[in-house]
């Protein structure tokens, strides 16, 4: 795999090397040194460990540790590193459920930096309502602050129907009731708690609900995962973005009569892969987004 230092990839970005996010609410261009309290963190997302679909990734067991490595060689290591769920695929054996979160947990147990956050996709937690998920990786929903931001992680999968649930939003409500209205908060779901196409369950059932709670707050932004492709929306101030899989692409919304995976191009091998760099800026909130791809050996 061809590795390079974070420097290095930033100054790619001008040949196509990585993708920025810009001109949105909640994004910016990076420019200069980063200012004390400035931090960045990586989102890693739809690894999908226990795949096997040589048509769509012939390379299934290997794009997971290709990214462990890429990280372990950034220049500058992330003040954090997240996981947006669907860290393994779904299967109906609870043995074999469990046995593939164990897998997934030692590979990623080799990355160097130790603070490392998991989220629980559907494939993960829907068929058993998140026991085994939480038997290796803890609580599905939760909070933590960094930097003077405030990051909530929400769980839209555990619920079999794709809600969040009364119980959960009223913890949510708690705690963003602790929060001042200015507060910087950073959301990560698995699903978009939007409706972004509903037909292909790339939406959260009461996700409104949540978004509600959310509106009254001035500087929010969503990262998620789930529809394997990057995809940024507003619903009025606040900023969703989704983050690229690790395993296959899938078409756009609507864009193809089905929601099945993109297959393998041997010309393009990784194409469509890949994770991302957020820079947070804390005051004023600015995020860059990088996109990093895939690299063949």
């Amino acid at each position: 795999m061809n590795e390079f230092s974070r420097r290095d990839f930033l100054k790619l970005t001008g040949l196509g090397g990585a993708v920025f996010a810009s001109g949105l609410s909640g994004c910016s261009t990076m420019a200069g040194k980063s200012a004390p309290g400035d931090f960045y963190f990586v989102q890693l997302s739809d690894t999908h460990w226990g795949f096997n679909g040589p048509a769509v990734n012939p390379d299934a067991a290997g794009t997971l540790p290709k990214a462990v490595a890429a990280v372990n060689a950034l220049e500058i290591q992330p003040d954090f590193i997240v996981f947006t769920g669907d860290l393994t695929h779904t299967t109906d054996d609870p043995k074999e459920r469990r046995r593939r979160l164990a897998e997934f947990k030692h590979i990623v147990s080799e990355l160097k930096n130790p603070h490392v956050r998991f989220m629980p996709g559907e494939h993960d937690a829907s068929l058993d309502r998140g026991q085994a998920w939480s038997e290796y990786f803890g609580e599905t929903h939760y909070s933590f602050d960094h930097k003077g931001m405030h990051f909530i992680v929400i769980d839209n999968v555990s619920d079999p129907a794709g809600r969040i649930g009364e119980a959960q939003l009223a913890w949510l409500k708690a705690n963003l009731d602790a929060q001042d209205k200015d507060a910087r908060i950073v959301v990560f779901t698995h699903r978009p708690l939007f409706d972004l196409y509903p037909q292909w369950d790339w939406a959260t059932r009461d996700g409104d609900k949540a978004l509600a709670l959310l509106m009254p707050y001035h500087n929010v932004t969503v990262f998620y995962g789930h529809i394997h492709q990057e995809n940024h929306h507003m619903t009025e101030h606040i900023a969703h973005h989704s983050a690229k899989s690790l395993i296959f692409p899938l078409p756009a919304p609507g864009a193809a009569p089905k929601r099945e995976p993109i297959r393998w191009d041997p010309a393009a091998p990784y194409r469509g892969l890949g994770f991302r760099e957020v820079d947070a800026k804390p005051k004023p909130t600015q995020y860059v987004i990088a996109e990093y791809p895939v690299k063949t050996a």
